[in-house]
């Protein structure tokens, strides 16, 4: 006789692990949701009031190889807040304001206590930028994954009006390049990062170069949230183009709010990049374009302005406890 669980399925893990969470997920539940957990599908009232023509906005997107190492340091809450966050950054960049995040977790066989730790950090993030974790699910599929390493995808869904939306159309030639800082790799580059700094140290180790930081601290710094210093940004009308730095670094995603006929001339020495870059540039001997092309190199986001709005932008950026810097201009070519 066959059981499921032999088969390496265990239904009564999954059903744990449900139990464990509902209390963190309903703390993100806003007047919207209209279900409890445990439905077919998410229900969200959308509220459009104030909005002349409501575009939905959404993204999807995954952690990557950064799962790697939080698998090998065996922490795993970090991951779940850097998946929301960065889907946000996704979509707040676009002149979006994000309402539900949906959640997929893969695994060969379930690790209660990882998964939890995973969900908890969805939660953390979702109730600080007001978003609702409306649904999810979780695949326990023996043979796909190794053991208890496990795969995440996260999809938002936000909302703009019409005449809210930024796609960088507007920019123009002599525009100024504000840059705000990382809080590490965020969620890009991980492949390259662990195939030079795992061969040279361990994940507990700590080089001279951290100050004191292990790499595990280092690798695993949470994917920051930008959401609130873009709505603040957003109010004032200032913006002509952001840009999320994620994979492709600052090249592969500048372009992206460039319209033809022009480029962004960025200045790489007006930032100091954080010890982790130059950690693994140096370990590795990592070749300068692959350093810009792979890592936002300590540069999150990017803002484009028009140069008499520079000063009153970088005002209300240190206002809001923000470091910016001039990375450059909006050049023809």
């Amino acid at each position: 006789m066959a059981t499921y669980r032999e088969a390496g399925v265990d239904i009564d893990a999954g059903e744990e692990l449900v139990r464990r969470i509902k209390p963190a997920v309903r703390t993100t539940f806003t007047g919207a949701v209209q279900q409890d957990i445990g439905a077919f599908g998410g229900f969200f009232e959308l509220d459009t009031s104030g909005l002349k023509r409501p575009v939905l906005v959404s993204s999807v997107d995954g952690v990557g190889t950064k799962l790697e190492v939080a698998y090998l340091a065996g922490r795993h809450d970090g991951v779940g807040q850097d998946l929301v966050n960065h889907c946000i950054n996704d979509i707040a960049v676009c002149g979006a304001r994000p309402l539900f995040f949906l959640d997929y977790y893969a695994t060969g066989k379930l690790d209660v206590d990882a998964a939890e730790a995973v969900v908890l950090g969805f939660a953390k993030a979702c109730r600080a930028a007001g978003v609702a974790l409306i649904g999810g699910e979780t695949a326990e599929m023996p043979g796909m994954y190794e053991g208890s390493k496990y795969d995440l995808a996260g999809t938002i869904v936000g909302v703009v009006d019409h005449d809210q939306i930024i796609t960088g159309a507007t920019v123009q030639p002599g525009d100024v390049l504000i840059g705000l800082p990382s809080t590490g790799l965020h969620t890009n580059g991980y492949s390259l990062a662990r195939k030079v700094l795992l061969n040279a140290f361990t994940i507990e180790d700590r080089p001279s170069a951290l100050h004191g930081a292990s790499l595990a601290d280092a690798l695993l710094a949470v994917h920051r949230s930008y959401l609130d210093t873009i709505q603040a940004l957003l109010a004032k009308r200032v913006v002509q183009g952001m840009a999320h730095v994620t994979g492709g670094g600052i090249p592969g995603n500048i372009k992206r709010v460039m319209p033809e006929g022009m480029r962004a001339a960025v200045d790489y020495d007006a930032w100091h990049r954080p010890p982790l870059f130059e950690l693994i540039q140096s370990t590795g001997n990592v070749p300068e374009e692959d350093m810009r092309r792979t890592f936002n190199l300590g540069i999150g986001l990017i803002l484009v302005v028009r140069p008499d709005d520079a000063p009153e932008t970088m005002a209300l950026l240190r206002d809001r406890g923000e470091d910016p810097v001039s990375i450059g201009h909006v050049v023809e070519g």
